[in-house]
């Protein structure tokens, strides 16, 4: 093992104070030598050099190259092991690969080929992954589309991407019913969860279609029974199409908190990507602290509770995938609740759980939590939203054998890109994390033309395999976004001597007032570092003269109590004065949030403007 110098093991830059206990002598070894051991010859997390649309790319050597190679590799590995766990469903690795060679090969016969789109619309259900995999081996570009959107939203969606099949619940499936006619390119949809005793099979004229090419409505459980009758499917073989790294294997819609979505295309590299990004991300903690990574031939199984939605890239890219590669189990959840899902990490003994630190915060803070043996969880991870420095601290002391962890990515980086965990996140909670040894960081200038240097705020510009194709059939959106192989995020960021990143804001939510910038997270993180907030934002206001103001949105946690100037006073304390809310707006319920993760501003902005009318 290669020991650091002083000089490498400084921490230069990070402005953040430990907040936990950290082991003496920590670190053991520097990110470069870490990343050096990591990486050398042999090793899991080599890279190599591939040529990816005409530009040199470091890649993973080691990498499943297809979705294909995935699932193979893994469902012949750990055929008997548990996979996905959803009330009283539960069906093994074995169980599903049948299920997937199954509808793969339906796929086939109702003429999907390479290329087409396949819709996927609906909640956390074991017919999620199963679809998604199906459609996948067909050589099929899966959409996941928003079950939360509206009936209209999905019909932009599916006329978007010309989606030939969706694959939906019954719930989504009352949403689009209005919709269909409206998407002449579809041309079957299977019903998940049908629960009328007769099997679906509903053709209807579409306008525009010629006689006899009607669209199709199928039960899913006349394919494949429901998952308890998954073991007891005939083997098939896969569909006998050709796939490659660089072939596109989904296209995901960006949360659209402004103007339209637009599809982000992504390659079967840019998702696999994720299965040793994430595992790098962890071994170098290891590392880190001077011991051995684990060998996760030999580990225990990953349990891991699902708190975010399949249809976003946090929930298939950064856990399906990574989970699914490992032989890792899922627990679904129909919907958050926090006390179910204390019943579920005892009773499934899970051991890696988060999504946004909001979740984070309410497992700590629920009033039965002592009730329950959570004792299993080892990592409490989250990203998507800023977090306090306090949450780290309270998951130390309240999960003691779990290690908190964060990150950052977008739908554009297909999920996982910065990631930071175990100690370099206890002693720099307010990080992302620095670039994986696959890509690449850098702070550019407002102009796109200059690269800042260490410790400058700019906008922050990425580039590796993870990174996307660009947006479906959309050219001047893609030119404006992805530059020679790097990719524009708007996030502003800074980064310090160790590489470390640090998200400053959202380019769009930075505030003016009265010339002056106000970055919303920092003041967001101030705000979460009080002992009584749990979730906080930060918004404009207008002002005659400045322009305008900042405002606050806060949710307390259970049983607190400030009052807003005491919020103001503690803002004051620790930030600029121009920085300081002039008004705080309580909200007794959590801040809406996309399935992402971010707050919804939008949406709070109207409430907080009707608290500020003078009362009639």
């Amino acid at each position: 093992m290669i020991k650091a110098s002083a000089a490498e093991t400084t921490l230069a830059g990070s402005g953040a104070l430990p907040v936990g206990k950290l082991p003496e002598g920590w670190p053991v070894m520097s990110i470069a030598a870490a990343n050096a051991e990591l990486t050398a010859a042999g090793a899991r997390c080599e890279f190599e050099e591939a040529v990816i649309r005409g530009i040199k790319t470091r890649v993973w050597k080691n990498a499943p190259p297809t979705l294909r190679e995935l699932f193979l590799t893994t469902t012949t590995t750990h055929p008997a092991r548990g996979f996905l766990v959803h009330e009283d469903d539960r069906c093994t690795y074995g169980d599903f690969a049948l299920a997937v060679r199954t509808l793969a090969a339906e796929l086939q016969r109702q003429g999907i080929r390479k290329g087409d789109r396949v819709a996927l619309i609906m909640r956390n259900l074991p017919e999620w992954p199963l679809a998604f995999f199906a459609a996948a081996l067909c050589g099929a570009i899966v959409t996941p589309l928003n079950a939360w959107w509206t009936g209209a939203e999905l019909e932009f969606g599916l006329q978007d991407c010309g989606a030939r099949c969706a694959i939906v619940d019954v719930e989504r499936l009352e949403r689009i019913s209005a919709h269909l006619s409206a998407c002449p390119d579809l041309q079957c949809v299977y019903v998940a969860r049908q629960r009328d005793a007769a099997p679906l099979q509903q053709p209807l004229q579409q306008p525009g279609q010629q006689p006899g090419q009607q669209l199709r409505l199928i039960s899913l459980e006349s394919v494949v029974g429901r998952v308890a009758d998954w073991g007891g499917l005939p083997y098939r073989e896969l569909p006998a199409v050709e796939l490659l790294p660089e072939d596109l294997a989904t296209i995901f819609y960006t949360s659209g908190t402004t103007g339209r979505p637009k599809g982000a295309m992504g390659t079967h590299r840019n998702m696999t990507t994720n299965v040793l990004t994430a595992a790098a991300v962890l071994a170098r903690a290891y590392l880190r602290r001077g011991e051995p990574v684990p060998d996760p031939a030999t580990a225990a199984q990953r349990v891991t509770l699902l708190a975010v939605p399949f249809f976003h890239v946090t929930g298939c890219n950064a856990t399906l995938i990574t989970s699914f590669a490992v032989g890792g189990k899922l627990v679904l959840m129909r919907k958050w609740d926090t006390e179910l899902a204390l019943q579920l990490i005892e009773r499934e003994r899970v051991t890696v759980t988060g999504g946004v630190p909001t979740i984070a915060w309410q497992l700590i803070e629920h009033p039965n939590r002592s009730k329950y043996d959570l004792s299993s969880l080892e990592m409490v991870g989250y990203g998507g939203a800023p977090s306090a420095p306090d949450l780290v601290r309270r998951i130390l002391e309240v999960f003691p054998a779990s290690r908190p962890g964060n990150g950052w990515g977008m739908t554009e980086t297909s999920a996982s890109f910065a990631g930071i965990n175990g100690e370099d996140y206890v002693n720099r909670p307010d990080s992302c994390g620095p670039a994986p040894v696959v890509g690449t960081m850098k702070i550019m200038s407002a102009d796109g033309v200059r690269e800042l240097p260490v410790g400058e705020t700019g906008e922050l510009w990425v580039e590796g395999p993870m990174v996307v194709v660009g947006y479906w059939n959309n050219p001047a959106a893609t030119a404006a976004t992805f530059v020679n192989g790097w990719l524009r995020t708007g996030d502003v960021a800074r980064l310090d001597a160790e590489g470390f990143c640090y998200i400053v804001d959202r380019a769009k939510d930075m505030l003016i007032r009265g010339g002056e910038n106000i970055y919303c997270i920092e003041v967001e993180n101030v705000l979460y570092d009080h002992p009584a907030v749990i979730d906080a934002a930060l918004l404009g206001i207008p002002h005659k003269t400045l322009g305008e103001e900042p405002a606050a949105v806060v949710q307390l946690k259970a049983d607190a109590q400030v009052t807003e100037d005491e919020l103001r006073a503690w803002v004051a304390g620790r930030l600029a004065g121009f920085k300081v809310p002039v008004r705080v707006l309580f909200l007794p319920h959590p801040l809406p949030r996309n399935p992402a993760g971010k707050i919804l501003k939008n949406e709070l902005k109207p409430l907080l403007m009707a608290a500020l009318r003078p009362s009639s």
